[in-house]
């Protein structure tokens, strides 16, 4: 009967540690990235049933025994947040963090920001989340030195519509910016040299000013009123007070022709390149990871991309908790891009939930309850047969 308390306690015990495992996935329900575990049970050694010493007996059992928790990776739901910088992997993957000690850890909670330094880290203890370089290197992801986009002058106007073949001036106007982001109305003044006439096959001179100071200057012939290919961009070296010159080139080579249409003109500028001085308005990671910065004046610029991971077996892993685990054995991890080989896609202002499944552990819950009761009814019957036994001694 001793022996049958012991293998009851061992119930008790089990059964305890199972429902601090269920105890700790319910509390854990909304915690983001994290993984459930599950308590593996399994049944302790065998002895000879036989106390004659025979071999006819079978064998008695010594009670339950637990095998540590078996955690499960399977995905939890993809939540929409508000924030562009809380990311999920849809898929395979774990985002990689360095904290302050050095030591890297994995995790699938994304709840990222930039710090004052312009370096990404968890918002849970600042760990920086780390990127791979072109040699697939670990690197810190910044946006120092980002967080304004540079002017850029125009180096290039493209210009559609149709010169009257029938006229003998044009103008038209095109806007450049120069280094400094300054928008300058250049002027352009057209004069066909082949004179007035109805002919489709003309030659035009070009000039362009800045107000009253002559910038550059081209000459545009048309065969049948299409442009002829080698006339079709002018250059010249835009060089406006205070600021660094340009080299400008008039594109006029598509879409611009010199047909009879009276003395009007539709010739206009098309588009042109170069922006103004922008600041920083939103830093997202596109579907392979990879960080987009745009900014104020349109401009996008890509910087560096995540890292993700990913193991061959859990017993590779080890939990530490926040959402958090380590490598037992490291050879059994893999490091790569998302959305490549076999790593998930990168999901932008979203967070992975708990893959908590409250219904089944509720379920667990009922088993580990009735498991407990079941053992401590076994430890009082056992008690009271050797209460019993204590008492048949003492008539």
């Amino acid at each position: 009967m001793l022996d049958s308390i012991y293998t009851g306690m061992t119930g008790l015990l089990g059964f305890s540690s199972g429902l601090r495992t269920i105890s700790n996935n319910t509390a854990n329900m909304n915690t983001p990235g994290f993984k459930g575990s599950t308590l593996q049970f399994a049944d302790l050694f065998y002895s000879d049933g036989n106390l004659n010493g025979g071999h006819d007996g079978g064998q008695i059992g010594f009670g339950l025994g637990t095998r540590g928790t078996s955690i499960n990776f399977k995905q939890g739901e993809l939540r929409n947040s508000n924030n562009d910088l809380d990311l999920a992997i849809d898929g395979l993957g774990m985002f990689v963090v360095r904290d302050s000690a050095g030591q890297i850890h994995h995790t699938r909670a994304g709840q990222f920001e930039f710090d004052s330094t312009g370096i990404l880290v968890d918002k849970l203890d600042r760990a920086k989340v780390l990127g791979l370089d072109g040699g697939g290197n670990f690197v810190d992801i910044s946006v120092a030195g980002l967080r304004t986009n540079s002017a850029q002058a125009t180096g290039s106007v493209k210009f559609t519509g149709n010169l009257s073949s029938t006229a003998t001036t044009q103008n038209a106007t095109a806007t450049v910016l120069d280094a400094a982001g300054a928008a300058h109305s250049l002027s352009l003044a057209f004069t066909n040299i082949t004179g007035s006439s109805s002919t489709t096959n003309s030659t035009w001179s070009l000039s362009v000013t800045d107000g009253s100071t002559p910038v550059g200057s081209g000459l545009l012939t048309f065969s049948n009123g299409n442009l002829n290919a080698a006339t079709g961009r002018v250059t010249f070296t835009y060089a406006p007070a205070g600021v660094a010159s340009k080299v400008v080139t008039f594109d006029f080579s598509s879409d611009v022709t010199s047909f009879a249409s009276g003395n009007v003109t539709n010739l206009a500028m098309a588009s042109r390149d170069g922006h103004t001085a922008g600041g920083l308005v939103k830093s997202t990671f596109d579907a392979d990871g990879v960080l987009t910065l745009t900014y104020s004046n349109g401009q996008t610029v890509q910087g560096a991309s995540l890292a993700v991971s990913h193991f061959d077996t859990i017993d590779a892993v080890r939990a530490i908790g926040g959402s958090r685990f380590d490598a037992i054995d490291p050879k059994a991890w893999h490091i790569g891009r998302a959305n490549k080989d076999i790593f998930g896609s990168i999901r932008g202002a979203t967070l992975e939930a708990s893959n908590v499944d409250l219904s089944s552990e509720f379920s667990e819950l009922v088993i580990m309850q009735r498991g407990y009761q079941s053992s401590s009814q076994v430890i009082s019957t056992a008690n009271e047969m050797l209460q019993e036994l204590f008492t048949m001694r003492g008539k």
